[in-house]
């Protein structure tokens, strides 16, 4: 019986060969590590320095201030050995129509530095007993600052756990978007001739303005003549899913946190708790359709689609067959043949673009029936551009795109669609059937 999960395949000689499905899952685990790590530190980046920059900068609001102590603060070792530093001040200062004071005083963040002498230096360019601008926040007036601005440092620095979520989460996307898939079975002809990529080969037809179709054709089929490329709007959709839900919930419950500590403080900010509600319902909305993607991505196993010949050409009959892996209890499998318009103008200063389904036809149609694991669903129909349709355009501002859409619906999940671009040529003289 086959399982879901197996260690290891076939047993070939002396050599086990290991289970693709382990294979993804650990790799899909291992980038799924660096992208969780990127958006933790990104995260706390925004909510715990970028944010209270930017509140200081923009919000506090300015007073004066008695400088009445300085001194250089200090993170030791174990030992008692100082190894951080950051200059430390002690202020006099009215804030809210009060008398308040506090020590330890100097930038929103906090941050100590190993440059001892350069903190020093700034120690010094304060006098104590002077009188120096200062800046609280109106909503805790005792949290002051003496100095404001922005770290460049700090926004260059957001590029490394940038770079762990870019690299993270793309390949963990590429990961789970392939779950379950067998490996690709590409075969090259030894006697194909070689393809002289500068020059067009002799005999071919070149439209203006009509999609060339080569990577349509780039990759032989099984079945038939060519094996269709998936769309990869669907890794995009999940990954764009997967970073705004990380993202918009950790901003969220950094607010969250400090909605917290206000009501811990006994001074809740019941204006900001009651704002935050929608915002904290955005994210539980982002998470469950978070799940469902990952759902679709991982329960769902791969689509196949092969064609009989390519370009397509209005009028001429074309055989597809179609392959749907995975352990599933499907309510439906649909092939769809369909074209969509896309318009892009101006209106005003804006810059518009709608995009209209003009045609749609179903190919194909199964219903209430099993896939077992290991043995994929297998079927052809075939397919036909309605004779006189509009053939593949591609401009600056209009296009018009067929495509094949697999639709299924599995019991007890999402519906899942997968789509799979083709190239439809202008009918010639001699092309068209009665």
């Amino acid at each position: 019986m086959s399982r879901l999960f197996r260690l290891y395949e076939k047993k070939r000689g002396g050599r086990r060969t290991g289970s693709k499905t382990v294979g993804s899952f650990g790799e899909a685990l291992f980038f799924g590590i660096f992208f969780v790590v990127g958006c933790g530190t990104m995260a706390y980046m925004l909510v715990a320095l970028a944010w209270p920059e930017w509140r200081a900068n923009r919000q506090f609001e300015e007073t004066t201030c008695v400088l009445v102590g300085k001194r250089v603060g200090s993170k030791e070792t174990a030992e008692g050995e100082p190894v951080q530093f950051r200059p430390e001040f002690a202020l006099k200062y009215e804030a809210a129509g009060r008398a308040r004071e506090a020590d330890g005083v100097y930038d929103v963040t906090n941050l100590y530095s190993s440059d001892e002498a350069g903190v020093k230096s700034v120690i010094e360019q304060f006098e104590v007993g002077k009188k120096y601008p200062c800046w609280y926040d109106p909503l805790d007036p005792q949290r002051v600052v003496l100095v404001r601005g922005y770290s460049l440092w700090l926004y260059v620095s957001l590029l490394i756990p940038l770079s762990f979520i870019v690299i993270g989460g793309g390949r963990m996307i590429y990961e789970l978007a392939h779950w379950n898939a067998s490996e690709e079975r590409r075969s090259v002809l030894d006697s194909a001739a070689a393809v002289d990529w500068f020059e067009a080969e002799a005999g071919e037809r070149h439209f203006p303005n009509v999609p060339d179709g080569s990577n349509q054709t780039n990759s032989p089929g099984t079945k038939l003549a060519y094996r269709l490329p998936i769309s990869a709007t669907f890794g995009w959709t999940l990954f764009a899913a997967m970073a705004a839900c990380i993202l918009w919930n950790a901003l969220v419950a950094g607010f969250v946190v400090m909605v917290v500590r206000d009501i811990a403080l006994g001074e809740p900010d019941w204006v900001m708790a009651l704002t935050l509600l929608p915002f904290a319902a955005g994210g539980v909305w982002l998470i469950v359709y978070f799940s469902r993607q990952i759902l679709v991505a991982t329960g769902v196993g791969p689509t196949r689609l092969e064609i009989s010949d390519h370009p397509l050409v209005p009028g001429m009959p074309y055989e597809v067959f179609l392959s749907q892996a995975g352990r599933l209890n499907m309510r439906s499998l649909e092939v769809w043949l369909a074209c969509d318009e896309r318009a892009t103008y101006h209106q005003g200063t804006d810059t518009r673009t709608e995009i209209r389904r003009v045609y749609e036809y179903r190919c194909f149609v199964r219903e209430d029936f099993e896939i077992p694991q290991g043995l994929p669903f297998e079927s052809r129909c075939q397919v036909q551009v309605p004779e006189g349709a509009m053939h593949s355009f591609l401009a600056i501002y209009n296009e018009v795109s067929w495509k094949l859409i697999v639709r299924g619906h599995v019991k007890g999940r999402p519906k899942f669609e997968r789509e799979f671009q083709i190239v439809v040529h202008p009918a010639l003289a001699g092309q068209l059937v009665s």
